[in-house]
C-alpha cells in the first residue's frame, strides 16, 4: 500500500509540474477526458471540470463491476492527480521557454507521471483507467492505445476548433504514448 501510495504521489506530481509549467501555458490540450472536456468548453460553453466528472463516471462504474482494484486506485490516483494539477498552478506562465523545447520537456515529464502510475495498474483518471482495463482485455500496450485515442481527440478538435496550434498537442501524445509504452513494456532492473 505505501508503495501505491508513493507512486500515486510521484506520478501526479510529475504530470501537475508537466501540464502546468510547460503545456497550459501554450493554451494546448492534453488528450484523454481532460481534453474532450476542454473541447466541450471551447465549442459548447461547457464547464470544463463538471463535464470531465462526467465523463469518469461509466468508466469508474465499469471499473468498479470490472475489477475493484482498478477501480479503487483509480479513484485514488485521478483525485490525487487533480489536487497535484491544482497545487501546481503556480508554475503556469513561470518558465519561459520556446514553445517545441516546452512541450518536449513538459511531455516527458506528463508521459514519466503516466508509465509509472500505469505501471502499477494506477491510473491518472478517466481514459487512462479505460485504456489499462483494453489493454488487459485487448493485450495491446497500454501506451499505444492511449496514443490512438488522444490523436483522435485532438483531430476532432484541429476539425471543430480549426486552430493551427493544436497539432503541436499531436507532439505531447506522442511523447507522453511513447514513454507509457516504454515504462509499462519494461522488465526492470536487478540490483544485487
Amino acid at each position: 500500500m505505501v508503495k501505491k501510495i508513493a507512486v500515486i504521489g510521484f506520478g501526479s506530481t510529475m504530470i501537475g509540474i508537466g501540464i502546468n509549467g510547460f503545456i497550459l501555458p501554450f493554451h494546448l490540450i492534453n488528450g484523454g477526458f481532460f481534453g474532450i472536456s476542454l473541447l466541450f468548453n471551447y465549442i459548447w460553453g461547457l464547464k470544463a471540470g463538471v463535464t470531465f466528472i462526467f465523463l469518469n463516471i461509466p468508466v469508474y462504474l465499469y471499473a468498479l463491476k470490472y475489477n475493484p482494484s482498478y477501480f479503487y486506485n483509480g479513484l485514488f490516483g485521478a483525485i490525487i492527480c487533480g489536487l497535484m494539477l491544482e497545487i501546481w498552478v503556480p508554475l503556469n506562465g513561470v518558465i519561459h521557454m520556446p514553445i517545441m523545447s516546452s512541450i518536449i520537456l513538459g511531455a516527458t515529464i506528463i508521459g514519466i507521471g503516466v508509465g509509472v502510475m500505469l505501471r502499477s495498474h494506477i491510473s491518472p483518471g478517466g481514459m487512462d483507467l479505460l485504456a489499462l482495463m483494453l489493454a488487459k482485455w485487448s493485450r495491446i500496450n497500454v501506451g499505444v492505445i492511449i496514443f490512438a485515442t488522444d490523436a483522435v481527440i485532438i483531430i476532432v478538435g484541429l476539425l471543430f476548433l480549426q486552430d493551427a496550434k493544436l497539432l503541436y498537442s499531436l507532439v505531447i501524445v506522442s511523447i507522453v504514448g511513447l514513454l507509457a509504452s516504454i515504462i509499462t513494456s519494461f522488465r526492470g532492473i536487478r540490483i544485487y
